[in-house]
């Protein structure tokens, strides 16, 4: 079989309205979680998020922003630059062939503001208030649908609602498309947008963010003692991917390959993980195998890390599980520390990440993290750590409620600059 390179990439992020002001970020260890600017949110209880630092309706005409739900407007302006990034053009100069050209896109929620907004306006005014668009603008697949649409893909158009681990799980079906033939690219990646009072009031019940309205930089505290949840957050991301024969073929950077995947689910319960981190470590051990790689081969781990108390134990010991005494040369970091929690779009952001933390030999810091828990048995990075020479390969996680466990695996094979 083929391998899966990476040439392009793209993201829209609280960090940054594209990928090299995220990385910047990410790199600088600067936080983008800010005080939610908005009415609405004053009398919730949870009042910070991190909200796309540029809006995308600067970078879509204001006509079609309208028929759009705003997590279709993220994964457009994320699309588009992985697609111009992978020195490809759009149009009539679009120079893949549309048959083998397929959108594998995750979305942990879909088009929720749009699904508010339209029941506002059918409960105050009616029906005829209701815009005709407002299906094609709620449906889960229509970021995909959309990306399809602007860079003519018809070998396939695939969605992927895995909760929290969607955008992986998209990452995931792209490979199996190019391994089994069924495309030569692929636009992979995840978009979500819920910065909405709904979701805000439904995780606090839950007990699931946190309440440091005072400190909203600090928030997102992975592995931190101080810990009280995740930050809600929005934005995408997404990689364009190819078989390694066709991007040779047109002579395209690759920043790197997409060596294997592991799935696993818990089975366990359907917001908590298991405590004993079994099916997390089973996705990771799958990597490495479907990878061909040895635990000693992974130099870093780009960890789910959301921030909660359960979830970031259960997450360290599940790495040192799968890798054994090769976790002592591993470099593990959390950059929802610094991002929030994209949900659907967490995995392909971090995806992103750990590309190019392979790309530049830098791992970003896990910024927050002040007094550690102990026992934890993992090196956690709280600065910008260096990726010795030679040959590197890594691991993405992403965890979703429901139980769905999403390991990547990511070497730096292949890379042409």
């Amino acid at each position: 079989m083929t391998d899966v390179v990476i040439t392009g990439m793209g993201a829209t992020t609280p960090l940054g309205g594209d990928l090299a002001s995220t990385w910047a970020g990410m790199l600088a260890g600067r936080s983008g979680i800010v005080t939610i600017p908005e009415p609405w949110a004053e009398p919730l209880p949870v009042r910070i998020a991190g909200i796309c630092a540029v809006d995308p309706s600067e970078k879509i005409d204001r006509v079609k922003a309208r028929r759009l739900d705003r997590s279709t407007q993220v994964a457009l302006v994320a699309a588009e630059e992985a697609w111009a990034d992978a020195g490809l053009h759009l149009g009539e100069d679009n120079e893949i062939d549309p048959e083998r050209l397929a959108v594998c896109f995750g979305s942990g929620i879909g088009g929720l503001h749009s699904t508010l907004t339209n029941w506002d306006a059918f409960v105050d005014k009616g029906t005829r208030r209701v815009s005709p668009f407002t299906i094609p603008m709620l449906m889960a697949n229509a970021p995909a649908a959309n990306i399809g649409l602007m860079v003519g893909a018809q070998a396939a158009l695939r969605t992927t609602v895995s909760a929290c681990a969607s955008g992986n799980d998209a990452i995931a079906l792209a490979i199996d498309t190019i391994k089994l033939g069924r495309a030569d690219v692929v636009v992979a990646g995840g978009s979500e947008a819920t910065i909405n009072a709904l979701p805000l009031a439904a995780f606090s019940q839950m007990q699931a963010l946190s309440r440091r309205n005072d400190d909203p930089a600090g928030a997102s505290r992975p592995w931190d003692k101080g810990r009280d949840g995740f930050v809600l957050s929005e934005g995408a991301a997404v990689l364009v991917l190819e078989s390694l024969e066709h991007a040779q073929a047109r002579g395209a950077r690759i920043y790197g390959t997409v060596a294997g995947q592991g799935i696993s689910a818990d089975n366990h319960d359907i917001v908590q993980p298991d405590p004993s981190g079994a099916g997390q470590a089973a996705a990771m051990r799958r990597a490495l195998a479907d990878a061909g790689l040895a635990p000693s081969d992974i130099k870093h781990v780009n960890a789910h890390g959301t921030s909660t108390p359960q979830g970031d134990i259960t997450e360290a010991h599940s790495i040192g599980e799968a890798l054994g005494a090769a976790v002592a040369g591993c470099i593990v970091t959390s950059t929802k520390s610094m991002t929030g929690h994209l949900l659907g779009a967490a995995g392909a952001l971090e995806s992103v990440a750990t590309v190019l933390a392979l790309y530049h030999r830098q791992v970003p810091p896990t910024i927050n993290l002040t007094d550690p828990e102990e026992g934890l048995g993992i090196d956690i990075a709280t600065t910008v750590r260096d990726l010795p020479a030679g040959d590197l390969a890594a691991l993405n996680n992403s965890f979703g409620f429901g139980g769905h466990n999403v390991a990547l695996a990511f070497t730096n094979a292949h890379t042409r600059p």
